[in-house]
């Protein structure tokens, strides 16, 4: 079974959302399922507390231990999937990631739009970016049923 990895910012709100929403609406898409940020802080922070709550509305809440970590090198290698929620985290993966294996980068959303960032706006914000995340993860569980390899 394919792993997938979700990749944002400083990985403390959306792919840590992405996150947790895989794992607790589509358990059985992906056999491994992480999130990494490409400009995480190396101390390893725990999720917004803002996303948290966000996700705990939806009883979708992320793991307690839960914390921030950067994008590897060996990221590209171990997962299957690596699935960015903007236009620049893809280039930035497309910069650090082996040409042979671009073939597992994509954006989140179908339609080519970012995800965006709700980290320096309001509370609410945090509930537009989960439902935009949830359809994402939606058509990415759906395509991965098609294609189970």
């Amino acid at each position: 079974m394919a792993s997938i990895l979700f990749v944002c910012t400083a990985n403390i709100c959306r792919s840590p959302m992405a996150e947790a929403l895989m794992k607790a609406r589509h358990p059985a898409a992906f056999s491994e399922v992480k999130s990494a940020g490409v400009h995480a802080g190396l101390r390893g922070e725990p999720i917004d507390a803002r996303a948290a709550a966000a996700l705990t509305r939806v009883d979708a809440a992320p793991h307690k231990k839960f914390r921030s970590r950067r994008v590897l090198a060996s990221d590209f290698e171990r997962f299957d999937l690596i699935v960015a929620m903007e236009s620049a985290h893809l280039d930035t993966l497309r910069q650090q990631c082996p040409p042979e294996l671009h073939g597992k980068l994509r954006l989140l959303r179908e339609d080519g739009q970012d995800v965006p960032d709700p980290y320096f706006g309001p509370a609410a914000g945090f509930d537009v970016v989960m439902e935009m995340i949830e359809r994402g993860l939606a058509g990415l569980a759906a395509v991965k049923s098609k294609n189970p390899a």
